[in-house]
């Protein structure tokens, strides 16, 4: 995949393309499936909602427990609030993904691929679900789209399955993973809609070549938006695409609420790829890029964050219900130079306990993103407890 043979470069975006369009532009799927886990294994694809898990492996691992019975699950529920990357995919090219999806399902021996979009995102369900109608009679048979609720936690791998079983989009606990139980016990291959958009896109032109990844640019840049980039290009380039960091506080949020701070200055220079800012201890997680305005304190922002984290908790395990919302808390009150005795001693504790204890990423999740924010603004959390006042007042004072 090159820049050429991208998601989002072509025709006009501004309405959904048709299937027509689609196969003049691109042409058919090639027909056979063995070789395609070699393909994605080649390029090196990693999935694109968040958690950078090998592609290949994750196809492999469907496959060799699949009796000709397992379930291709599209995961469209993009319920980060900084990302607008899939709904963009699903809205403007639905037959990428849905090529992806049927490839999916030929190469794991599927019987079914359910589409599950959020339910907020009602123009991308609209578009999936005419483009599923102009698709074969046996494709529209074994295909059907859900909405997902408008909660947070309902992206998460084993939350989908359960709400696609019983109704109820709550994460559980593990094992079994779904590659190896999920929807009606059946291993289930739960993939991102951009992933699959690459992976139709691997599957004409080979892996072996750079591929491009989805980055949704916002806060202080002047042109805010989904870009595509090449892998391998700076966050610097990216930005400097999108006009250029304005007036801003010093630092960008990378990956989204469940990413992390980092210093803009630093993160100029990372290159827009998720296994190197892994080994980095950052992640590009679902490709949010947001930079902070000089006018907004960072911990501010971070306790903003925390506390709609700990609202979206789904609140089946104390770690979620009891430590992130105390958290939360004690990081508003800093926020707010209202602070408690000891309130930056405890949340640097808690931010280092919380991890690994809930019934799903979550509190991990808020943890790292708190970790990152200890990090990259120790002075304005130094401030906010100790002189009561903040960075970003002060900076905007001086103006």
């Amino acid at each position: 995949m090159s820049v050429r043979h991208s998601i989002i470069d072509g025709p006009a975006l501004d309405a959904p393309e048709s299937l027509d369009s689609h196969l003049a532009r691109l042409g058919h799927l090639p027909t056979g499936s063995r070789e395609v886990i070699d393909v994605l294994d080649a390029a090196g694809l990693r999935g694109r909602g968040g958690a950078a898990f090998p592609v290949a492996t994750k196809w492999r691992a469907v496959a060799e427990r699949s009796r000709r019975d397992a379930v291709v699950l599209v995961n469209g529920a993009e319920g980060e609030p900084l990302s607008a990357k899939d709904r963009l995919v699903m809205e403007t090219r639905p037959h990428l993904v849905l090529d992806g999806a049927l490839l999916a399902a030929r190469t794991v021996r599927a019987r079914e691929v359910v589409v599950y979009v959020g339910e907020e995102h009602r123009r991308a369900l609209a578009v999936m679900q005419h483009a599923l109608g102009e698709r074969s009679a046996q494709e529209r048979r074994s295909t059907r789209v859900l909405a997902a609720p408008a909660r947070y936690v309902a992206g998460e791998e084993s939350a989908a399955v359960h709400f696609v079983n019983e109704g109820v989009a709550l994460p559980t606990t593990t094992p079994p993973r779904v590659f190896e139980r999920g929807v009606a016990g059946r291993p289930t291959l739960v993939q991102n809609v951009e992933t699959l958009a690459h992976v139709a896109l691997a599957a004409r032109h080979g892996g072996a070549v750079r591929g491009t990844a989805l980055l949704t640019l916002s806060g202080a840049v002047p042109r805010r938006g989904v870009l595509e980039v090449a892998e391998g290009s700076s966050i610097g380039e990216a930005l400097g695409r999108a006009g250029g960091p304005g007036d801003h506080g010093g630092a960008l949020l990378l990956g989204g609420y469940f990413g992390g701070w980092v210093d803009l200055d630093q993160a100029a220079a990372m290159p827009v790829d998720a296994a190197w800012l892994r080994s980095a201890g950052m992640a590009l997680g679902c490709g949010v890029v947001a930079v902070l305005p000089a006018s907004r304190c960072g911990v501010a922002e971070t306790a903003r964050i925390l506390g709609w984290l700990a609202e979206q908790s789904a609140r089946q395990c104390g770690p979620c219900v009891f430590g992130l919302r105390a958290i939360a808390e004690a990081v508003q009150r800093i926020a707010e130079r209202r602070p408690q005795e000891g309130d930056l001693h405890r949340v640097e504790r808690w931010s280092q306990q919380l991890a690994g204890r809930g019934a799903c990423k979550h509190p991990d999740g808020a943890a790292a993103l708190l970790q990152s924010a200890l990090r990259v603004f120790a002075g304005d959390f130094t401030m906010n407890q100790v002189r009561r006042t903040c960075v970003a007042t002060a900076r905007t004072a001086a103006a």
